[in-house]
């Protein structure tokens, strides 16, 4: 779209091949540099991305970033305030259930073992439950520079990774792990992979398996944030999410931790506190 109208003076110009006088070539080809051949080369552009669709706006909210503010925040000020939600009877990492303080995992708490990186299993991250890639790998910043392109630039995405529904502490070798494969439930008698950790790892077919203390979790989670943001699942990791929404009720740990959310963020996760949600988004 950007050098279409560029394009057509040159064609023109190529078809006329010698016929055109030179000062007629001279001011076609400046007309073609021109300053309003520029504007309405951008205003396609516009136009093009208005109509793809590829980067709509759905899920973008206004950013807050002061500690007591109520609202939405990017990441890096998400990160700030999830300790003030990971407290007391809440305060378990997710995957493998260790107790942990000050961002230091209790590997005895959990019988938890490193599979390969001990220093980074020796601490806790923040982990997103749906992947930062599914979130942003289709928009338009991510094409120009990754995730950093769109944590610095795009609304929808900075509201997206910083959502405090999406955001769990995790053991930070199995975050990294884990990666941003999807979930997945194929076994149910594990090989351990992380001493008596319950959690594994699939890296040939990419894919992850939770224990089963956080299965209904995850598919609320993701009920939630693929609703929110426009965002599209397979019907096959909709069929999984469904089931796990379905099969594994909500606790008093969800429920305690999504109170806690509305509280920072103005909003929890509807599925979590609406009885019936579930069954309404898994029916078609």
């Amino acid at each position: 779209m950007r050098y279409l109208p560029p394009l057509l003076l040159s064609l023109a110009l190529t078809a006329c091949g010698d016929d055109v006088p030179k000062d007629v070539q001279r001011e076609l080809q400046k007309l073609a540099r021109h300053e309003v051949t520029q504007a309405l080369a951008r205003l396609g552009d516009q136009l093009l991305q208005t109509t793809s669709g590829e980067d709509s706006g759905v899920g973008a909210a206004p950013l807050v970033s002061r500690a007591a503010d109520v609202g939405h925040r990017d990441f890096v000020n998400a990160k700030r305030v999830l300790p003030r939600i990971f407290t007391g009877d809440l305060r378990e990492e997710f995957y493998c259930g260790c107790d942990y303080s000050d961002k230091k995992v209790n590997w005895s708490s959990c019988g938890f073992k490193p599979r390969k990186n001990p220093e980074r299993a020796a601490r806790i991250e923040w982990e997103h439950i749906v992947p930062a890639w599914n979130l942003g790998h289709q928009r338009q910043c991510w094409q120009k520079g990754g995730r950093k392109q769109c944590a610095d630039s795009d609304p929808v995405f900075q509201t997206a990774e910083g959502d405090l529904v999406n955001l769990v502490p995790a053991v930070g070798e199995v975050n990294g792990d884990r990666s941003n494969f999807g979930y997945g439930a194929w076994t149910r008698n594990p090989v351990p992979m992380y001493g008596q950790c319950r959690t594994i790892v699939d890296f040939q077919q990419r894919r992850a398996q939770p224990r089963e203390e956080v299965r209904g979790r995850i598919g609320r989670t993701y009920l939630y944030m693929y609703e929110r943001y426009g965002l599209t699942m397979s019907r096959q990791e909709k069929q999984l999410m469904c089931a796990w929404a379905k099969t594994y009720p909500v606790d008093a740990w969800e429920t305690a931790r999504d109170r806690r959310i509305a509280a920072i963020q103005g909003n929890g996760n509807r599925f979590v506190t609406e009885p019936k949600a579930v069954a309404a988004a898994c029916s078609g």
